[in-house]
Order: C-alpha cells, then sequence, then structure tokens
C-alpha cells in the first residue's frame, strides 16, 4: 500500500495530487490518501468513477479522512 498525504491541501490540490500519485502506480496497488479537506469526499471518488479507478473504502477519523484507491488499467 502506498501512502499519500494531502492534509491541510484544499481542493482542487488533494485531486491532482491523488492523479499524479496513480500516474506512476501499476493496477492492482492500492493508495491510501489521508485528506482533511471535506470535498475529498465527493472530489476524489468522482474523479476514480471518471478514470476507472476504484474506491476500496472511505473512513472519517476524528479530524482526517482516508479513501484507499485500488489502482485500475
Amino acid at each position: 500500500m502506498i501512502e499519500l498525504d494531502v492534509r491541510k491541501l484544499l481542493c482542487p490540490l488533494p485531486v491532482i495530487r491523488v492523479q499524479q500519485a496513480i500516474k506512476t502506480l501499476k493496477p492492482g496497488d492500492i493508495l491510501c490518501v489521508t485528506a482533511t479537506d471535506p470535498g475529498v469526499l465527493h472530489d476524489i471518488p468522482a474523479w476514480c468513477r471518471i478514470h476507472g479507478h476504484r474506491i476500496l473504502t472511505t473512513r472519517k477519523l476524528e479530524r482526517e479522512l482516508q479513501i484507499e484507491i485500488e489502482v485500475q488499467a
């Protein structure tokens, strides 16, 4: 699992960082994104749907959000 820390970044930067990270990964890899911007709960899943990647889990922690993405071909 690859960790991506986008805490304290606001839209659209978390999605841009996810896009950059996924370009370096292979199908089947898991990207775990940790964010503080609540907008990622909508923006990252929408981006994944458009680009064919799969959301595995979404977790709300105390002040952070975690989204696990499975990279697809």
